[in-house]
């Protein structure tokens, strides 16, 4: 587990070197969110779900994963390319015009990985939801996984979602909430406050768990325990603890670098932060 664990990590630091690359080249883009749930990401691609790089939208007889908060599509589109789904080269092509890689995920240019659009926020789960039910009547035993912001759980077609997995028994779904406290307008408490959410989605009919999002081990363990609690009735939900920016000190806990690109000045302070023995793109 070390040596894996040791590899994990260091996919994980060039991750973040190719997010704070990918916004600073169109100086467009959102690295807070992506930075922090990086982590999350490495060890759902490269430990923890079974899934095909040849890539197919049906998805049958394998893991997948929705990304509901698709504005954190820097990471998402690293941890795809990385764990080889296209060529890490296409990076460079981040939001550029005619790129397969819009600021938010979209399917019609076919990017292989993304089974969803993902640019409004609050509609992952139910996407989720419908996929996974699918998978239980063609007796597919493998799992769906969804992530979602913590401010997008003041959309209300999450709760709609929330009340309708418990009461259809949905237990082949594993979903996470990136909770920074942080979303585009300050902190969350402040926006509009979320409350006290393991009670909340206990009480909606979810086994609720929570996580060290930025600990690589812990997110392991934690994943991995949320499969053992598979098929037994119940959706789970996983709280995970994250730090808006983790990696750039100076982008840390921070909503300001929600979506804001470094400068040239900042992107190497960000990259001598994230040294890193892989290859950039």
């Amino acid at each position: 587990m070390n040596a894996d664990l040791n590899k994990l990590n260091s996919i994980a630091k060039q991750v973040r070197r190719d997010i704070v690359r990918m916004v600073h080249q169109c100086q467009s883009g959102h690295p807070g969110g992506s930075l922090g749930c990086t982590d999350y990401l490495v060890a759902l691609y490269f430990h923890i779900m079974n899934h095909k790089t040849d890539f197919n939208m049906d998805g049958d007889g394998e893991d997948l994963f929705f990304l509901s908060n698709g504005h954190i599509s820097p990471v998402f589109y690293s941890v795809l390319a990385r764990s080889g789904y296209f060529d890490v080269s296409e990076l460079a092509t981040f939001r550029k015009l005619n790129s397969r890689l819009q600021g938010h995920p979209t399917t019609h240019e076919g990017l292989p990985g993304v089974r969803i659009a993902s640019g409004s926020l609050g509609q992952g789960l139910s996407v989720a939801i419908g996929a996974a039910l699918t998978k239980k009547l063609k007796g597919d035993s493998s799992l769906v996984f969804t992530l979602h912001g913590d401010g997008e759980l003041q959309e209300g077609q999450i709760w709609e979602a929330a009340m309708f997995a418990p009461h259809n028994k949905v237990d082949n779904l594993i979903s996470t909430i990136d909770y920074n406290g942080q979303q585009i307008d300050g902190p969350t408490e402040k926006v509009l406050s979320l409350g006290n959410l393991k009670a909340k989605w206990e009480a909606f009919g979810w086994d609720v768990m929570e996580m060290n999002g930025n600990d690589l081990e812990d997110v392991i363990r934690g994943l991995e325990l949320a499969k053992s609690k598979a098929f037994k009735g119940k959706p789970i939900m996983i709280l995970m603890q994250t730090n808006m920016g983790h990696g750039v000190d100076f982008m840390m806990g921070s909503h300001k670098w929600h979506g804001v690109a470094p400068n040239d000045e900042q992107l190497q302070l960000a990259l001598d932060q994230l040294e890193c023995d892989m290859e950039d793109y």
